[in-house]
């Protein structure tokens, strides 16, 4: 009998933790939209990506490191493991450092921004991105999110890597890689701040950050 009820309560803890919402902040209303956001997804990794006009107004690190970028009309922004992120080696002669960032708590991580000059959904195909109309609160606490990621050096964002030929940047970040704080958990967060509820167990995968932005397909309207 005691057997059973520790099976059930463990069951029940599980069902629980599996379908806990955490409601978007700022409270939604609805006003109207001032940029777009897009959600995309490559199959296991997500990024966001945002008109370069919207990042650079005001004032701010992410702002002032958006300004800096070379040409592109969207900025892409990831986050992820400091080496593994950056590299771009094939995949199957990185299986140790993926599984060095997968399992090693408290590795260094950076926030990338990609400057691009074409529309990223064009080429991630209809299946590959949700677009999120934002609203100007909506917005600001996305870019607040991303710039609390940011390791700043007398208030300015620290380029930690970049690699030759390519346009991306790659900031160092107060946060740590690891399996409990994976790349699909931070974008969920970014999400989340603009006011998107999320399903925190589920956004290991990047389905599960897809499926809570097409759920909120309208866009928070906070």
């Amino acid at each position: 009998m005691i057997r059973a009820l520790l099976i059930a309560a463990a069951v029940a803890s599980a069902a629980a933790w599996w379908t806990w919402t955490e409601a978007g902040a700022p409270e939604r209303t609805a006003e109207a939209p001032v940029a777009t956001l897009l959600v995309l997804d490559n199959g296991f990794h997500t990024d966001i990506a945002l008109p370069r006009a919207a990042l650079i107004e005001g004032a701010g690190p992410l702002a002032e490191a958006a300004r800096a970028l070379p040409p592109g009309d969207w900025v892409r922004i990831g986050w992820g493991d400091a080496v593994f992120y950056v590299d771009q080696t094939p995949i199957a002669d990185r299986i140790p450092d993926g599984a060095r960032a997968f399992f090693m708590p408290g590795n260094r991580s950076v926030v990338m921004l990609d400057p691009v000059q074409a529309d990223p959904a064009t080429s991630t195909g209809e299946e590959g991105h949700v677009t999120v109309p934002l609203s100007a609160p909506a917005l600001a606490a996305l870019k607040a999110r991303v710039e609390r990621s940011m390791f700043l050096k007398d208030g300015r964002a620290v380029v930690a890597a970049q690699r030759p030929g390519d346009d991306a940047r790659f900031y160092a970040s107060t946060e740590t890689f690891w399996i409990g704080h994976l790349c699909n958990h931070w974008t969920a967060g970014l999400l989340n701040a603009a006011g998107i509820p999320i399903q925190p167990a589920r956004a290991i995968t990047s389905g599960g950050v897809m499926k809570a932005a097409e759920l909120d397909f309208s866009g928070p309207r906070a």
